[in-house]
């Protein structure tokens, strides 16, 4: 089971950022990424039809990790798919719409606070319950999706842990567009000066930089959305309107903070060459 896996979740891996990295909009990059992880969760169906697991022990992987870890992705870009389809015109309309996306997804977490509290908790006394096949749970029946389940490919909570992983993406997401629109307000001000000195590295080093100034809190608790307007505008540099992703992106790369490094490092090192200037 492990060589099929690892052998799909690389391919779909290697997929999806040759999508996220294209100059594709949001809906047209979330519809190809329910595409490609949509026809991947049917290869995993069919490969589970036929595998027989070599234990209970297996089998509560699968479902509890396994399988909520692909299916949690395909709810997440399905999800954005349809908010972005419905998202209305004008900033205050948007912010209003995102605002209620966040409270459904505080409603879903809230209505299932028991099983969120358990899977967080990283207790595992109700695995076999909730983890392993026809093992019928009386309070499922009152949700309306146990009647579609698919007995040899579902259990009781996998669907939960994958809507849980994914509210969880969501949150983020639609936090970002906030911090967008946001934005967006704040960079209309036009009190600066015309003329500005223009930011020459990297619209990432830039932020990099913000959220440097903003962590340590350098021009006091002004909002990271109101900062970065005002330090967009002051370098003459436009940059990516969703800065959580952005940050999210940054705290994957293998060195984080490379343009601090190298600032410092560059500080240092003029520090070290540095001579007074003799009086003539």
């Amino acid at each position: 089971m492990r060589v099929f896996i690892n052998s799909l979740e690389k391919e779909i891996e290697n997929r999806l950022k040759g999508i996220e990295k294209s100059n594709l909009n949001v809906l047209k990059k979330s519809l190809e990424a329910s595409l490609v992880l949509g026809d991947a969760f049917q290869r995993l169906r069919d490969f589970i039809d036929t595998h027989i697991f070599k234990s209970e022990a297996e089998e509560i992987e699968f479902f509890k990790v396994v399988k909520p870890r692909l299916y949690h992705r395909l709810i997440y870009y399905r999800k954005v798919y349809n908010i972005e389809m419905n998202r209305p015109v004008g900033v205050d309309s948007q912010r209003a719409y995102l605002i209620d996306e966040i409270k459904a997804i505080n409603r879903y977490n809230n209505k299932h606070s028991d099983f969120v509290r358990y899977y967080r908790s990283g207790m595992t006394h109700l695995d076999t319950l909730y983890y392993l096949r026809n093992r019928n749970d009386t309070a499922l029946y009152l949700e309306s999706f146990h009647y579609e389940r698919d007995p040899k490919f579902s259990t009781n909570a996998d669907f939960k842990v994958a809507k849980l992983l994914a509210n969880e993406l969501l949150s983020a997401y639609l936090k970002g567009e906030l911090e967008a629109l946001e934005y967006v307000k704040t960079a209309s001000d036009d009190s600066l000066p015309a003329v500005r000195l223009t930011w020459q590295d990297s619209k990432t080093d830039l932020t990099e930089l913000i959220y440097l100034l903003d962590s340590k809190r350098s021009f006091g608790n002004v909002p990271l959305t109101q900062l970065a307007a005002y330090i967009a505008n002051v370098f003459n540099t436009q940059l990516d309107t969703n800065l959580s992703r952005t940050f999210c992106d940054m705290k994957l790369r293998n060195n984080p903070t490379p343009w601090i490094d190298k600032a410092k490092q560059a500080l240092l090192q003029r520090m070290r060459t540095w001579r007074p200037r003799k009086k003539k």
